[in-house]
């Protein structure tokens, strides 16, 4: 068995009850064998990106502690939306479109991993401020292997456009 490792997890969904999606998706990853949910962000409503023509979404980032592989972490990953509805095409053409829940692989520990169909560190993390501020308010000290600190790379973002969700948020606007 492998040590344990923290890893970060990216959540999103923009179709469907998202606000459910990713509570459902939260706990089906504290459910994973040999993983535990640590801790996990707000809920922030973003604007659609790549793709913009589309609703926007719902994004949180979780924190992990697990012994599985980044290899079999991602694939329990992949069971996970693929139970929650998610159809990924084989050619990737739906990347950045419209999906009931998408969960990224943003951060394993400080290692680097280049392996067919998984790059970790997320190798847009850095771009991305719908992924960064969630994460760093649950880590404010994450560092992007390769990269730096992940709340200097948020400083020099635009993040207006990012809203956290408050309990008062009627869950059907998500």
């Amino acid at each position: 068995m492998n040590a344990a490792v923290d890893a970060f997890v990216g959540l999103g969904s923009n179709l469907g009850e998202s606000v459910a999606t990713l509570r459902a998706a939260l706990a089906a990853l504290d459910a994973v064998a040999d993983t535990r949910v640590l801790r996990a962000s707000h809920f922030y409503r973003t604007p659609a990106w790549g793709v913009t023509e589309q609703p926007d979404f719902l994004n949180a980032v979780a924190m992990l502690r697990t012994s599985l592989p980044p290899t079999r972490l991602l694939a329990a990953m992949l069971d996970i939306e693929r139970a929650a509805g998610r159809d990924r095409s084989a050619d990737g053409s739906d990347r950045w479109g419209p999906r009931t829940l998408d969960l990224d692989l943003l951060l394993y520990g400080e290692r680097v991993v280049v392996e067919p169909g998984l790059r970790v560190p997320h190798p847009h993390l850095h771009e991305r401020a719908f992924a960064l501020v969630p994460l760093v308010e649950i880590a404010a000290d994450a560092v992007i292997p390769g990269i730096g600190s992940a709340r200097d790379a948020l400083a020099r973002m635009e993040t207006a456009d990012i809203q956290a969700l408050t309990y008062t948020d009627p869950p059907a606007d998500a």
